[in-house]
């Protein structure tokens, strides 16, 4: 059984950093795509960074530069660092998985594997 357990968020002033956490279980697949998606109230459901089981990593644009995405294989678990935080970045974030590899940021309904969410609160 896959499980995804999220850790991190939290509230952080504009400009502050944040990194999040999504520990993986039972997800041994060796070709994959694991990343962060995040929805903000009244909003749809966005596409934040992807990494793939090539190391390829993949961002949406309002997040280049200040968010990074990475994973600790030794440890299963996948990470969102985040930089330069904005009001704009205030979400639900949520890691995702499936198992296939994929280049870009596919779109949600592709991840069977969520985790349950964390909330990221950044005020002015």
């Amino acid at each position: 059984q896959v499980r995804l357990m999220q850790s991190g968020g939290g509230s952080v002033q504009a400009g502050g950093s944040l990194t999040l956490s999504c520990a993986a279980s039972g997800f041994t697949y060796t070709t994959y795509t694991m990343g962060w998606f995040r929805q903000a109230p009244g909003k749809e459901r966005e596409g934040v960074a992807t990494i793939n089981s090539g190391g390829n990593t993949y961002y949406a644009d309002s997040v280049k530069g200040r968010f990074t995405i990475f994973q600790d294989n030794a440890n299963d678990t996948l990470y969102l660092q985040m930089n330069g935080l904005k009001p704009d970045d205030t979400a639900m974030y949520y890691c995702a998985a499936f198992r296939l590899q994929w280049s870009g940021i596919p779109r949600q309904s592709l991840f069977p594997f969520w985790g349950q969410g964390t909330q990221v609160t950044v005020f002015s």
